[in-house]
């Protein structure tokens, strides 16, 4: 589990390298304040699911799973563009191992938990 867990934690932080280099460089916007302010709009979603994931927090790595599928829409919006080629086609590559890895990590951690024995004083809850 915990190398699904480390992939998962490369991917978003590659995600973020990716959007902020998008951003900041690639097609950055006319002030560096409104380019401050729309990539910290880019990566919340991350941001607001990272300290659960940090922690293996199974609700984290699923709604990981989820938020992987709003960076792999952008991905395929952008991929026609010709400036936006290889940082659509990088994105959507690590889009797509964020969500295979953070779902192979909620199926494992299910099926781990599953498996435990729970102690006596937690059944009678």
């Amino acid at each position: 589990m915990r190398g699904w867990l480390f992939l998962s934690l490369v991917c978003v932080g590659s995600l973020f390298a990716v959007t902020g280099m998008r951003q900041f460089f690639i097609e950055p916007l006319a002030t560096s304040s409104s380019n401050g302010i729309w990539f910290l709009i880019q990566v919340l979603p991350l941001l607001l699911a990272l300290p659960g994931a940090l922690k293996s927090e199974l609700s984290s790595m699923f709604m990981l799973c989820l938020i992987s599928s709003l960076y792999f829409i952008h991905a395929v919006l952008v991929i026609s563009d010709d400036r936006l080629f290889l940082a659509a086609t990088v994105e959507l590559l690590f889009a797509l191992g964020l969500g295979i890895s953070s779902a192979v990590f909620v199926r494992k951690r299910r099926e781990h938990d599953a498996a435990s024995p729970e102690p006596l004083e937690e059944k009678k809850r």
